[in-house]
């Protein structure tokens, strides 16, 4: 059975609700879960019957101790979270507006999953790495670590690679979360030149590149297979043995509610039916009829039972390694 590792932070998620308001004052009620972009892939991987880990750390707080029960329920692997003594989640808070659209304020400067590189356990993880098919991670991701921590995972991704592992980068852009947007230019150009598959927007690149058209976003990213969505609903994909393949998503019916993790479930769709014998294209369908079923719910993860059903295709089961 195909694997995958995904990367990265969750955190403890506090949403605004519509209830709970006092009369002249803006705040009211908040309701408490946990979210983190990679770790919303790796629920969603699951759910459409990938085998997934998610690695990380944690401290040793009960809300950790929630998070690991909350991921064991959704069938996520969590034989590579360490946990830290003393140590606490990160936390964000979500406002969404009338559109759907999110602002997120965040907690995180002394979160147990900054530390992930710098560990005594790191090694150990790293060299794990070896043993997945595809391995997963955001641009989120490496904005938590140091430069070091970053040099660090990525080298031991390319050693990965070399046994037939395949790398995944969704570039999810965060502004606040890097010193400066050369520093993130050129950690985004390091993750592009390792990657297999590269999952972007024009919302991540035009903020980095302003000004630049959907074709020179796309040569900045050497890797062989592109996933570029547009600002509507509509992908760009690249990849050996075709030219540029247009892919759109099939219009709304319900209205649009929260678009928090519209890119994160694109991901897993995608991901998942690469996995199981689905083309490029195929894939990315899958992946925008996923998304459209997630922005219609509140908050990361939809409900078990709001979740489209799964086509099924012939599981790929063999790996090459990388020339």
């Amino acid at each position: 059975m195909a694997s995958v590792a995904c990367i990265g932070e969750c955190m403890v998620e506090l949403r605004q609700t519509q209830s709970g308001a006092s009369v002249g004052q803006s705040g009211g009620l908040y309701s408490r879960g946990f979210g983190g972009d990679t770790l919303n892939t790796a629920v969603y991987l699951a759910r459409l019957e990938v085998k997934v880990d998610y690695l990380t750390a944690l401290g040793d707080d009960a809300l950790s101790d929630e998070m690991i029960a909350a991921w064991t329920a959704e069938n996520v692997g969590t034989r590579r979270v360490v946990r830290l003594a003393g140590k606490l989640p990160g936390l964000y808070m979500i406002q969404t507006d009338a559109n759907g659209e999110r602002q997120f304020f965040h907690w995180r400067d002394s979160a147990a999953a900054r530390q992930l590189m710098s560990l005594p356990e790191t090694g150990e993880l790293l060299n794990s790495l070896m043993s997945y098919d595809i391995i997963y991670l955001s641009a989120i991701t490496l904005s938590i670590y140091d430069a070091a921590g970053r040099e660090r995972l990525l080298a031991a991704i390319k050693r990965a690679r070399l046994l037939g592992t395949r790398f995944v980068f969704d570039t999810n852009f965060r502004a606040r979360g890097w010193p400066d947007r050369d520093v993130a230019r050129e950690v985004f150009a390091a993750a592009f030149a390792a990657a297999d598959i590269v999952l972007t927007s024009t919302e991540d690149l035009l903020a980095l590149h302003p000004g630049e058209s959907h074709e020179q976003l796309m040569t900045r990213i050497p890797t062989p297979e592109l996933v570029f969505r547009l600002a509507e609903p509509v992908s760009l994909l690249r990849f050996p043995g075709t030219a540029t393949h247009e892919v759109r998503a099939e219009p709304m019916i319900n209205p649009v509610v929260d678009t928090t993790a519209a890119g994160d479930s694109f991901a897993a769709a995608y991901i998942a039916a690469r996995l199981t014998g689905s083309d490029p294209v195929e894939a990315a369908q899958a992946g925008h009829r996923l998304a459209s079923v997630v922005i219609c719910y509140a908050g990361a993860i939809i409900p078990g039972y709001a979740m489209p059903p799964k086509k099924r295709h012939r599981p790929a089961t063999t790996r090459q390694a990388t020339k």
